[in-house]
């Protein structure tokens, strides 16, 4: 099936009410037929569900419903994007591992990266996206990941996926691509050779700003770079939090599985049913509003370019911008709703950001209302001046998130706030 049939219609088989909507299972358990029946679903030797935390029949059609759309084996919904980014890294590193990092990252990321993982003994180390044989200096037999994103936030840089990707297969790292800009719709990393897409569902897939919540989808296959790798013993080893069960002797998802059994299990960032059946929803009309997003993000892009005002505009689809190369490559049908551009100063940025109209000053992107934001004095306030020129974010920075408006009056607002 192709995108926008996937988008309806996957993961839901009508329940026994033959709704056409999918049901809101508004409930935190489930009943067993018998004891035996609780107990081979313990086991694994039956599959059903046991509890919410764990699973839940509105979750699994949302967790269906978008790895069909990124062509994935399997996908498990978080109670945010960054849970989701967290339980990436908490499924394969351990007190001291270490995890490779692109430089320009979403400003969560970057703090969850460089100090919350290191109180639990994880280090990061952090590569530039375009310059990937930066690897090779920092990979050892204690990295675990490479994590980058496939359009940066908010910066818009696009990664040469194929040089990172053979670098990590040559050492057998799992790489892992934070996709949320660029939805399944505009790039699939798992068709390029990824190994894990993440996602905010907040942005794009609500569409609205309706809902938090996250998503990770593994790759079809994924056992076969597992498989007695060392790097990933606790996947080839007894897990004795689970009666002895080895993940790679299972057959399913493996990636998958263990963030359910383990980590949703002890963490509990689980979403609710309802937002779940929000993001259903978003999901349905996904690929009509990224069209219409990534059309008037050009228009808009075009029009600050040639502004006096504007010293550099980020965005792929420009042919003049150093990422137009790699966006022809790897990202398809348009860029996205985000991009930024940069004027002279901190001063000037909050000037204008203040003075839009239509534009409103949300730290969110994805939204079907139009969003700006100044990320040096917000998303990435926490960062050092050193931080924030490694991020790709200098104090002049302007971050668009392009919504569903007319882009006529969309370019007639900032017209106005960058002439006043």
């Amino acid at each position: 099936m192709q995108d926008k049939t996937k988008a309806v219609h996957s993961g839901y088989d009508k329940d026994s009410q033959a709704t056409m909507a999918v049901p809101i299972y508004q409930t935190t358990a489930y009943e067993f037929r018998d004891a035996k029946h609780a107990a081979n679903l313990f086991e694994l030797k039956e599959l059903g569900n046991i509890y919410t935390r764990l699973m839940n029949p509105t979750t699994d059609v949302f967790e269906k419903r978008f790895a069909s759309l990124e062509n994935g084996a399997a996908a498990i919904a978080t109670s945010s994007g960054m849970a989701a980014i967290f339980n990436t890294i908490a499924n394969v590193a351990e007190a001291g591992d270490n995890i490779i990092c692109a430089s320009k990252l979403y400003g969560g990321t970057v703090t969850l990266t460089g100090h919350t993982i290191k109180r639990f003994g994880i280090e990061a180390r952090y590569f530039d996206v375009h310059k990937p044989q930066e690897l090779e200096e920092l990979i050892d037999e204690k990295t675990k990941l490479i994590l980058f994103e496939s359009i940066t936030n908010p910066s818009i840089d696009v990664p040469d996926f194929d040089a990172i990707i053979m670098i990590a297969d040559k050492h057998g790292i799992l790489t892992a691509v934070d996709n949320t800009v660029a939805t399944p719709i505009h790039c699939k990393p798992l068709d390029l050779g990824c190994d894990i897409v993440m996602h905010s569902t907040s942005k794009y897939t609500t569409g609205q700003g309706l809902a938090i919540g996250g998503i990770v989808v593994e790759r079809q296959n994924l056992v076969e770079k597992i498989k007695g790798n060392s790097r990933y013993y606790h996947f080839n080893e007894p897990d004795a939090s689970y009666h002895g069960l080895v993940y790679t002797d299972v057959p399913l998802p493996i990636f998958s599985l263990r963030m359910r059994l383990a980590l949703l299990r002890d963490l509990g960032a689980t979403p609710s049913p309802f937002n779940s059946w929000l993001f259903i929803q978003g999901l349905e009309h996904l690929p009509l509003r990224m069209k219409q997003h990534s059309t008037s993000a050009l228009e808009i892009a075009n029009f600050l370019e040639k502004h006096p005002r504007v010293k550099k505009v980020n965005y792929p689809g420009l042919q003049s911008n150093v990422n137009y190369p790699y966006a022809q490559k790897y990202i398809h049908g348009g860029c996205s709703g985000l991009l930024s551009f940069e004027v002279g100063s901190f001063k000037e940025a909050v000037k204008i950001v203040d003075k839009t109209a239509l534009f409103s000053l949300v730290v969110n992107i994805g939204d079907s209302k139009s969003i700006i934001t100044h990320p040096a004095s917000t998303t990435h306030q926490q960062l050092t001046a050193k931080e924030l020129d490694a991020a790709g974010v200098p104090s002049g920075l302007i971050r668009l998130s392009v919504g569903l408006e007319d882009s006529i009056d969309l370019i007639a607002d900032l017209t106005q706030a960058l002439e006043a």
